[in-house]
Parts: structure tokens; sequence; C-alpha cells
């Protein structure tokens, strides 16, 4: 599977990253990770600080695939808010699902400060806008909803939007408790944290078959071979070629990085921004002084379609940019890329077992917060190999096939073309 075309930003921004050795060995461990993502990465550290006695192999290099085209937002709220969750799934689930998420994005801030590397995580705050009118309504059931439950919220009208922001909305969202961040560093940061303290990292290691045992699984690479009592697979969006699932969602979005701008002081104490449109566009800096945007996701594309699409999509990035700040006159693009990007129908990540692969967990951190996703999965997943069940992985199933009833459209995020 071809992830990206185009011109990735964070590779740069690391170099040399750190490398590791192809296996050439045959290992035993008590759990063998699949894929140096960042949701590899990510229970690798988890499983480090536990002690678990851990081995990570990655087909090609540890970082390289989508977590190289990954924007860096990380936030508490989804792409499905939390109040369509609520009608989705009732309140008990969508509210711990939420929690879950707030809980992850406060160990994702907490970590870097234990990294080797610096991941360029940096504490920010988000802006979420209604594109149009007709979304007020709908963000201000969110915010009842946001303060009902306890998360960090405010409500933002149009004299105060344009009080903070050269661009006027109807209202917005401001919340608090996310963050941007590196993506390819924080990878980095975390194997290389990891392997510090004992994890074995193999690059060009890539698994070519299975023997399921009773007692765990054996795992052949062209040559070699590990016995692991737990194997977790966290091969992204890679993993439909491995074994399909119903619920995933394959489609092709689009990045730009900008050049750095001078002066950001009209940009409200650099928020994170997104919109209620969907597909949403989205946009951050970087401390370079950059801006990255993304989004204008459409139907899952060739890797040919996506390179000739890629130029025009990225000239529209800009342009929703300078619409916004429309200061930033010398704005050119950098960097420009497409990827493959996952999402879920029904908005929740999927994460647990499987019953055609014993003694194995999936990491499908499927969706806008897949970073999030993977850093609460890694709690979940390092507990299940533990022996501490944990219940809310129900909600997670890679088998669920529950068909809840749609939500209210009034307090749904419109599902706008």
């Amino acid at each position: 599977m071809i992830l990206n075309n185009g011109n990735l930003a964070w590779p740069n921004t690391l170099n040399p990253a750190p490398q590791y050795p192809e296996l050439e060995e045959d290992l035993s461990c008590d759990c063998l990770i699949i894929g140096g993502g960042m949701g590899g990465a990510l229970l690798a550290h988890v499983l480090s600080e536990r002690n678990i006695d851990t081995v990570l192999v990655e087909k090609n290099e540890v970082g390289n695939g989508s977590s190289s085209a990954n924007t860096g937002l990380l936030q508490f709220s989804n792409d499905k808010s939390l109040t369509a969750l609520i009608n989705t799934f009732g309140e008990e689930t969508a509210v711990s699902f939420y929690k879950l998420c707030r809980d992850a994005m406060t160990e994702l801030i907490a970590v870097k400060d234990k990294l080797v590397l610096d991941p360029q995580l940096i504490p920010r705050s988000s802006l979420y806008f209604a594109t149009t009118e007709e979304d007020v309504p709908m963000l201000k059931a969110e915010y009842d909803n946001l303060v009902k439950y306890g998360f960090d919220a405010e409500y933002w009208d149009k004299e105060k939007i344009e009080s903070a922001f050269p661009f006027s909305k109807s209202a917005a969202l401001y919340t608090h408790g996310d963050a941007e961040v590196n993506p390819y560093r924080m990878v980095h940061a975390l194997s290389a944290t990891a392997a510090q303290k004992g994890v074995k990292i193999y690059e060009h290691s890539e698994i070519v078959s299975y023997e399921y045992l009773e007692d765990g699984v054996i795992c052949h690479t062209k040559s070699n071979r590990i016995h692991a009592k737990r194997v977790i697979f966290a091969m992204g969006y890679e993993t439909q070629e491995f074994k399909t699932d119903r619920n995933a969602v394959l489609e092709t979005t689009y990045a730009i990085v900008t050049n750095p701008v001078e002066d950001l002081s009209e940009w409200h104490e650099r928020c994170l921004i997104w919109e209620t449109e969907r597909p949403y566009f989205y946009i951050r800096t970087t401390p370079e002084g950059r801006i990255v945007a993304g989004g204008l996701d459409e139907t899952l594309r060739t890797p040919e379609e996506r390179e000739i699409r890629l130029i025009r999509r990225s000239e529209l990035l800009l342009e929703e940019i300078q619409s916004l700040f429309p200061n930033y006159k010398d704005l050119k693009i950098d960097y420009a890329w497409s990827s493959i990007f996952g999402s879920t129908h029904d908005g929740l990540p999927m994460i647990g077992t499987h019953p055609k692969y014993p003694n194995c967990y999936f990491l499908e951190g499927y969706g806008g917060n897949g970073t999030v996703y993977s850093m609460m999965a890694a709690q979940l997943l390092a507990d299940e190999v533990t022996g501490t069940h944990r219940p809310e992985m129900e909600m997670f199933s890679l088998t669920r096939t529950s068909k809840p009833s749609p939500p209210k459209p009034e307090n749904n995020i419109p599902a706008k073309q």
C-alpha cells in the first residue's frame, strides 16, 4: 500500500533519525509489536515503562509510514461530537469515550518530559468555529454537553471571535487541554526512549507468516522467527491489507506546510483551528512559525490520481489559510502531500482482540484523533496483556455489529457535501 505522495515536511526536522538493525536471529518475548508508527511507538514506550519484555518490528523504517504525514493536531474533541455520540451510543458510552480521550491527551502532554528527544509537543487550545450560521445551534448544544460533563470549554460569540482573530465567524467553541506535535520526532523520541529501556527494535524486518499456538504466536520473517506470548498489530491503515474491517473507511486527504511567517501575533495563542463543515479544514502553527493546513478529504484515490490532484488541492488549502489570515500575503507552499486517511463508520477506533487471531490484539486508531486513540489504546492494551481487564475495551471491539439509531439532526454535526 502506497500511503503517501508528495513532499513530506516532518522527516526534514530530524536528520539523521535514529536507525535500528535488521532482525538476524531467532527471538522470544512476552509481547511483539508489529509496526513502527505512532501506535507502535506509544505501545513500546508504555510497555517499557512496565518492564514488559517487548520486541518491535517494522518492515520499512520507523516513523516513515502514515506517521510522517500526520499533521500533528492533538485534541480531546473528536470528528464526531460528544452530542452526536450521545445520540448514537447513549450518554454513558459517549461520555466515557470522551473522558478516555481527555485522559490520553493528559498522558501525551506529560510523556514529553520523559523522552530522550524533543518531540516538539506544545500545549495549545483549540478554536472550533461554525462554518455557517446553520451550525450555531449544534455548537451551542455541544458546549452545553461539554460543560455538563466537566470538559474545559468556552462558548465564543461573533464579537469575541472578532476581538481575537482577523476573521469573523458566527460562533465557536474554545477548548483547552490540547496540543500540537511534530509526529515524526514524536515517534522517534518514543522509540529511542523505549530502546534505552530495553525494547528491541528492528527495521527492514517484515513478518511474512504466522503460526498461532496455544501459548503464543510464532512470527516468521524471511530468515528468522520470533516466538511471542502476545502479538499487537499496530500497522495503521495497512492492517486492511492483512485483515479487512467492515467498519473501516479509507479515504484520501491532503496537507501543506507553508514558509515561516514572521509575525503570528494576530493568531490568538497560536491555537489549533478547525470547523464544523464536513470534511473539515484545519490549521496549526509550528515552532518555526510555519502554518500546517489539511483537509479536503475525498474518496480513496490511486497513488497516480493523488499525485495529479495534489497541486490543485494544495492551492485550495493555501487559499483557505489566506481567507482567514489575509495579512499573510507572502505565504507560499514549501511542502505538500496527499495520504491515505482512515476512519470508521461509527466514529470510534478499533482496539482489541479478533476471534480469527488468537493471542493477538489490534490497534486501529482510525479517525482524526489517531495519536490520541493510540495513547489511549497503549494504556488499555498494556493493562490487558498484564492481566488487568479493561471493560472499556468493549466499545472498541473489532467485531461490533450494532446498528445504533440515527443521531438527532438538530444536535449532530451535519455531514455536508
